[in-house]
């Protein structure tokens, strides 16, 4: 059988073909390959340059590499975290024309490191707590699009930080099932054997002295599958909201930042029943509000200021007929973010005359503005809108002015 390299992108079988496919894997010389660190596999994996990018390159059998790679693709379209599969290539044969495994190819994920080798370092327990968070947010997406890992383990993640966010990414979709819909039943067979893969890892890392001794890997995994229930529960209860959606957004949008999420994204869909938001979670390091809302709006605030600053924004973008989700380039959320500080931050702020505001700096005034109108919106079981609220604050909470300044906290 001739070698037969099937690519997505039509770039690399070019690059791909100056590899010795003549060679199984483990006999690949050293000179070509990339020492990065990987998890245990039951398969040949190595890194090996091709052309200005790494890949990973994985010895298996013809059907399971096909069907994985269409994995991969699939949740590549529903917008996963995930790998990138580049190419299977089959028909490989050594010397003599013996048969050779086929391998399956993916892109190496830049700045990434196995969530098994996270472990054999010391780390700082909100580190370890922003790890669990990440991988409970990669096992609720999944289960959303219909996806049952089937072989979740800290080997077959991918731990990456980006510009302060914390993300989990998937690496080995070979036992994976893309469903309609998972089932309870599904979800909890899945859920259970991430337990027992994750607490049994973390007992080998134990036992060969590499985990940090405050991590206790039994609750680690139970741990795991807590934060996955609470973070489910969250986002699939029921989420259509009638006129007025603003207030019971907010206080979803609350919730999720008191379990320790973020909104990476979110989405209204107009419907005649009511209209039904949906939300992708995050988890991020600290400081990354101030860091985002600057670079996104030019003010400069306190870290919680910005959180709430910039959930405001986040509601209001998805609002706009223009707004698109996951935008990767976030050229449109800039234009948008510019767009709400000139028609909603600052007006709303203008609306509070000068003599009232003391030396209150604009952005604690609009988070003032915007609790006020939490509150009240609270008490009346409906949103009652920020220019109400506006109002309302100025003629009730500064009728004269502030009794005494002080700094912006």
């Amino acid at each position: 059988m001739a070698l037969q390299i099937s690519a997505t992108n039509p770039e690399h079988p070019a690059r791909l073909l100056a590899l010795p496919w003549g060679l199984p894997l483990e006999e690949w010389p050293e000179e070509i390959l990339v020492p990065l660190p990987r998890g245990i596999s039951r398969h040949v994996v190595r890194y090996v340059r091709a052309g200005d990018e790494v890949i990973a390159v994985k010895e298996l059998a013809q059907r399971p590499a096909v069907r994985e790679y269409e994995q991969l693709r699939t949740l590549d379209r529903l917008g996963i975290p995930a790998v990138d599969p580049l190419a299977v290539v089959t028909g490989r044969t050594g010397a003599g024309g013996a048969p050779l495994e086929p391998v399956l190819i993916t892109r190496h994920l830049n700045g990434s490191l196995p969530y098994r080798s996270m472990f054999e370092t010391t780390m700082r327990p909100s580190t370890v707590h922003r790890l669990m968070d990440a991988l409970a947010v990669l096992l609720v997406r999944l289960h959303l699009v219909g996806f049952a890992w089937g072989d979740c383990s800290l080997s077959n993640t991918l731990f990456r930080r980006d510009a302060g966010a914390y993300a989990a990414y998937l690496v080995d979709a070979e036992t994976g099932e893309t469903h309609p819909r998972l089932s309870d039943g599904q979800r909890a067979y899945d859920i259970d054997l991430a337990r027992v893969n994750i607490s049994g890892e973390m007992l080998d890392l134990e036992a060969s002295g590499a985990l940090h001794p405050s991590v206790d890997p039994i609750a680690f995994g139970n741990e795991i599958v807590r934060r996955y229930e609470d973070l489910w529960r969250e986002l699939t209860r029921t989420s259509v909201y009638p006129a007025g959606k603003y207030h019971y957004i907010e206080r979803r949008m609350r919730r999720l930042n008191e379990m320790g999420f973020d909104v990476a994204e979110m989405q209204i869909e107009n419907s005649p029943d009511g209209d039904t938001v949906t939300f992708v979670p995050k988890v991020v390091d600290a400081g990354h509000h101030q860091r985002q809302l600057l670079r996104l709006t030019g003010l400069d605030t306190e870290e919680n200021q910005a959180r709430r600053l910039l959930n405001d924004l986040e509601s209001w973008m998805a609002t706009q007929d223009d707004y698109a989700p996951g935008d990767p380039l976030g050229a449109r959320t800039e234009v948008l973010a510019h767009r709400w500080v000139r028609d909603v931050f600052r007006p709303t702020v203008r609306a509070v005359p000068p003599e009232r505001r003391g030396t209150m700096d604009p952005a604690e005034l609009y988070h003032e503005l915007l609790e006020h109108r939490w509150f009240l919106s609270e008490r009346a079981a409906h949103d009652v809108g920020l220019e109400a609220a506006v109002r309302d604050y100025v003629a009730k909470v500064r009728p004269e002015g502030p009794a005494e300044e002080t700094p912006a906290s």
